[in-house]
């Protein structure tokens, strides 16, 4: 499984893609960040953003998208931004069909550290290591891209098992359920002719 992850931002935004699965090694395909400047209005920000997004996208082809759950902050303005950038991470997987999920800081410090309140110097050592990198990504945002792929490859591909495991529980309890039902609408009927 490859995945893009998306640290979501207006001036910086985190991109990596992570390829690998549940059990496995995972490895970095890429990281990078997108810049914009505070000096361009925000609609020319979100395109800057979008045109990379696309590109990634197409460059990489990554089977998933996952992105950093916009939380609410103290500092509104950055969460706004936070928030407009998810949305266009959003869309730009939705266009191309692929799924999207949303994972919270907590839960990608956890996937990856194992504490939901590890810092940012512990999930950028973590993610160093277990993609076996040469050099610390940089800046966090870089590393937080990693991460929120990362735990989509654990997490998702776990979530993703317990739905499935889920659905044939359900199918398997729907099916005795027919079959019981035709069973007694059986012998019903078989009785009803024998009076």
């Amino acid at each position: 499984m490859r995945v893009l992850g998306v640290d979501p931002g207006l001036t910086r935004c985190g991109l990596g893609v992570v390829e690998g699965a549940l059990g496995h090694p995972l490895t970095a395909v890429a990281v990078g960040v997108v810049r914009t400047s505070a000096d361009l209005d925000l609609g020319a920000r979100l395109v800057v953003i979008a045109d990379q997004l696309d590109a990634w996208l197409d460059r990489y082809q990554p089977d998933a998208v996952a992105v950093e759950r916009v939380f609410a902050q103290h500092n509104v303005r950055t969460v706004m931004g936070t928030a407009q950038v998810s949305g266009v991470a959003i869309v730009a997987a939705a266009r191309r069909g692929l799924p999207v999920a949303l994972h919270t800081p907590s839960e990608v410090k956890a996937a990856v550290t194992g504490s939901g309140r590890a810092d940012k110097a512990q999930v950028t050592a973590m993610v160093t290591r277990v993609l076996r990198l040469a050099v610390r990504p940089s800046p966090a945002d870089a590393a937080d891209a990693l991460a929120l792929a990362m735990c989509h490859i654990w997490r998702g591909s776990a979530d993703q098992r317990l739905a499935v495991a889920v659905a044939h529980s359900l199918a398997a309890r729907v099916g005795e359920s027919a079959g019981a039902l035709a069973a007694r609408s059986h012998t019903g009927t078989i009785a009803e002719v024998r009076k």
